[in-house]
């Protein structure tokens, strides 16, 4: 269990995929280049098993933006992709209406 006070420093903010390359060093990774409005940032994912290049740019995005980067097989990311998995699907979290990129998830 956690406070309050420790999911509140978890920052969320809603982005939007501008670039999705293969991942040189992994199958099951894609490197990913998302706008977070004020700022665009390298997210790797681990989301090529569910998605093509062509389904992820432009779409609306959840990410953990004060996440510690991290080096995954070579490539920096910095900040992750939230989505949702079941034994045989994963779906990214997304928005059903217009926000503002950078806006903050609460």
């Amino acid at each position: 269990m956690i406070t309050i006070e420790d999911f509140a420093k978890v920052e969320l903010a809603l982005g939007q995929v501008l670039e999705v390359k293969d991942h040189p060093n992994a199958d099951r990774l894609y490197v990913l280049l998302v706008d977070l409005g004020e700022e665009k940032r390298q997210i790797v994912a681990g989301i090529r098993k569910f998605y093509t290049k062509e389904e992820l740019v432009g779409k609306k995005v959840v990410v953990v933006k004060n996440l510690q980067p991290a080096l995954l097989r070579g490539e920096e990311s910095q900040g992750m992709l939230l989505a949702v998995k079941d034994t045989e699907q994963l779906s990214v979290l997304t928005i059903e209406r217009p926000v503002a990129l950078g806006s903050r998830v609460s």
